[in-house]
């Protein structure tokens, strides 16, 4: 489905127009972890939401879909982690780029999620976070990466937003 640009920028008005009708969550601003943990089951819950049959939705040609899109925050929180020097111990299978054009069923979509957010759930609090690094051939520090991980999640979760109303499903939190 092909937007126009007036339609984009209509929907975008709306969305951030519309009057919120949740309440403000209790992990928000209460630390790193509390607000991965937010995003996190944010996007499990758009990707539980959204029907099987959408999962190959995509907004217009060349644009991740809506798995791809879920796929890409699996395997950027392993990716990441990596990064990091943290080697999780489980993935549902191997990790790999192209996995995210490869895995597209609902089931494994979300087992893959739910897998890459435990392995960054579980690496945070033992994370030396002042531990210095090249990330991205830069001086860095291992909590820089995991900031990396928590802006990434928020992006895409905003992204999955967005793909589920205009898909015409509504955020599970904001019924």
């Amino acid at each position: 489905m092909y937007l126009s640009p007036m339609r984009y920028a209509t929907l975008l008005i709306t969305l951030l127009l519309s009057p919120a009708t949740a309440q403000i969550p209790p992990e928000v601003g209460q630390g790193w972890l509390p607000e991965f943990t937010h995003s996190a089951n944010q996007i499990l819950a758009l990707a539980e939401a959204v029907p099987a049959d959408k999962y190959s939705w995509r907004p217009a040609p060349g644009v991740r879909s809506f798995s791809e899109v879920c796929m890409h925050v699996a395997l950027g929180n392993y990716f990441l982690l990596g990064h990091a020097g943290i080697k999780p111990k489980s993935a549902p299978g191997p990790v790999s780029g192209e996995l995210e054009k490869k895995i597209t069923e609902k089931k494994e979509v979300i087992a893959w999620l739910k897998e890459s957010i435990a392995a960054v759930k579980e690496a945070y609090p033992s994370a030396d976070l002042e531990k210095k690094l090249r990330f991205f051939n830069q001086d860095s520090t291992i909590g820089n990466v995991f900031l990396r991980i928590l802006v990434h999640s928020h992006e895409h979760m905003g992204q999955s937003v967005a793909y589920a109303r205009i898909m015409g499903v509504a955020p599970p939190w904001s019924r």
